[in-house]
């Protein structure tokens, strides 16, 4: 007999024809959890260090909570095994699974979205496992916010606007500080028809962050109010679309870049007057590669068209619609929302030819993906094969990004040389290809690789390189990587006052903006732990609670990993539990030497 199972508020048990089930311990509701969100199943050992070392007997505790268990998903599911298995019911159902692996129209419907994960309960006997949860809470919380907002950008495809301005508010109601929430809230109002709503929102979008954070908000706020909102009637284009677009193509080739995307937009309106579904998803599309990839804080217009582009795109073209799909998955991955960015991803790769240049593309992005969240032989193989396949398909752009995706994963466990191999190649395919946007990205990775090798004078040299082409460039989350790496080297000259200074500056940059790479953020911040802990700055407890929620809410399994231990070495042994725990997890020896310390 089936069960459904909802975790997220008041947590029940449901069966077929049957009561709800009510556990009479908090600890079998935490065990239920931990059974169904851990990445992999937990020894009994680590469950009974986790929620019952206050107990006289923490094995038999778990005993009783696991018979409990059992009694309460009757016969048919299993809980067995050490470590223990959980396995439900064919047809079962649980709301977090609905939530983060589901479609957004089902899980929008769950009872407990936007409540938060076993709503009103601690455990102030188990800390570690406390800790755990505000992870989780943290984790589901934003995947609310995701669902919320492919919900309003699905809806607005489909011509429900006013669906589409119930989820928005939804949504910036949940995280009234986000700019492409508010912007989503604008564009909404503005399809409905409603100016004057559209305007009053605005209004009280920048008193709000005047009064509250002493700020204007980005430009997608002002620009959601000025953008041309694109019609979809019969009349026929009075010029060529596809003339439009490269005429937008020039412009911003020579630099021209926010008239080349005013280009785009016309042409979007005119393909829509065409009627014509492949022009008017693919006019879109590269509006959309243009605000994403080139004019930076437009991701929310670019996102908007692509969801709409996914809808009207026909079946038959599966290359068209795989480019939809990935550069939907890319900015869910820059904006740390893997679940929907592995979903996108993997689906254009099932529409391409495996050998094209798409699905070197589609494969780099992933790999970036499970390298994000810490699953390290996942993202090699992917990326090793997004190599091959770009190198075969002549496509040295894609191959550059893969290679310095690997050499950010050798960094990261401590494999300079592989890193180093890595990343001089993507620099070399970059150069050769003249994507000079892209090169601070590698070398500032190598010299940070260069800086662990202990060659201290090459690496500040290659930092010094990546931040000044950073900077021409006015990409901040290049600016922040390179600023970031020569804060360690500053440091590493005993410069300790202005390694303090260069790491605060890093954050800033890669911050000036609401579309940057959110992992890149943490990772600064992990930096910043680091230094703060080295020389005992004041500020250094506030910073690891920030890296902390945004690496937990995001699922950066590595960095809350690093963010327990920078709690344990700021005297909390409590956190020393879990991060164990969950370095077992991570396939990183560099990691799992930290946690033994």
């Amino acid at each position: 007999m089936s069960v459904t199972i909802n975790l997220l508020g008041i947590p029940s048990i449901e069966t077929k024809g049957g009561d709800p089930y009510r556990f009479r311990s908090l600890k079998s509701w935490a065990l239920l959890a931990l059974l169904l969100l851990a990445e992999r199943p937990p020894t009994r050992i680590q469950i009974a260090n986790l929620l019952f070392g206050s107990a006289d007997d923490p094995l038999r505790a778990l005993r009783w909570s696991l018979f409990e268990l059992q009694r309460a998903l009757g016969e048919e599911a299993q809980v067995e095994g050490n470590p223990i298995t959980l396995s439900l019911p064919e047809g079962s159902t649980v709301d977090v699974e609905v939530l983060t692996h589901g479609p957004w129209d089902a899980a929008v419907a769950l009872p407990g979205l936007g409540s938060e994960l076993l709503e009103g309960m601690a455990f102030r006997d188990a800390a570690a496992f406390e800790s755990w949860l505000l992870s989780k809470r943290s984790r589901f919380a934003a995947a609310t916010e995701a669902t919320l907002h492919e919900a309003a950008l699905s809806s607005l495809s489909a011509g429900s606007h006013d669906d589409a301005v119930k989820y928005a508010v939804q949504l910036v109601s949940i995280n009234p500080y986000d700019d492409n929430h508010q912007a989503l809230v604008i564009r909404c109002f503005r399809m409905t028809g409603d100016e004057r709503a559209a305007r009053l929102h605005c209004d009280h979008c920048v008193d709000l962050f005047s009064n509250e954070l002493g700020i204007e908000p980005g430009p997608a706020v002002q620009n959601a109010m000025r953008s041309p909102l694109f019609g979809t009637n019969n009349i026929d284009p009075e010029a060529s679309v596809k003339a439009i677009i490269e005429a937008g193509h020039a412009a911003m080739v020579a630099g021209a870049t926010a008239s080349g995307v005013d280009s785009l937009r016309a042409a979007v309106s005119l393909a829509d007057r065409s009627a014509i579904p492949r022009l008017r998803v693919e006019s879109r599309l590269v509006l959309a590669e243009a605000v994403i990839h080139s004019l930076r804080g437009e991701d929310e217009e670019g996102t908007t068209a692509l969801h709409i582009a996914r809808d009207i795109v026909v079946d038959e073209d599966e290359d068209l619609a795989a480019r939809v799909r990935i550069e939907l998955g890319y900015i869910d991955f820059l904006r740390a929302r893997y679940d929907q960015a592995e979903t996108s991803l993997t689906s254009a790769l099932d529409l391409c030819n495996p050998s094209s240049p798409l699905a070197a593309k589609a494969q780099g992005y992933l790999g970036a993906v499970h390298s994000d969240r810490g699953s390290y032989p996942e993202a090699l193989s992917v990326l090793n094969e997004a190599v091959e396949v770009a190198r075969g398909a002549g496509d040295g752009r894609t191959a550059a990004y893969a290679q310095a995706m690997l050499g950010r994963i050798y960094l990261l466990r401590g494999d300079l040389e592989a890193a180093t191999e890595e990343l001089e190649a993507s620099i070399g395919l970059g150069s050769q290809h003249q994507w000079l946007a892209f090169l601070p990205w590698p070398l500032a990775l190598l010299g940070e690789t260069q800086l662990a090798r202990g060659d201290l004078t090459e690496s500040v040299a290659t930092l010094n390189q990546a931040f000044a082409q950073a900077c021409q460039l006015g990409d901040p989350c290049w600016e922040g990587a390179a600023a970031r790496a020569l804060a360690l080297a500053a440091d590493a000259q005993n410069e300790t006052e202005r390694a303090f200074q260069v790491m605060a500056d890093a954050r800033v940059r890669c911050n000036r903006l609401s579309d940057t790479y959110l992992w890149l953020n943490v990772h600064i911040l992990d930096a910043q732990c680091r230094l703060g802990l080295k020389h005992g700055h004041h500020d250094t407890e506030s910073w690891i609670a920030t890296m902390h929620q945004e690496a937990s809410r995001t699922g950066m399994r590595e960095l809350v990993t690093r963010s327990l231990l920078h709690n344990v070495s700021a005297g909390d042994e409590e956190s020393a539990v879990m991060a164990r725990v969950l370095a077992a997890d991570i396939d990183n020896l560099a990691l799992k030497h930290l946690t033994a310390l």
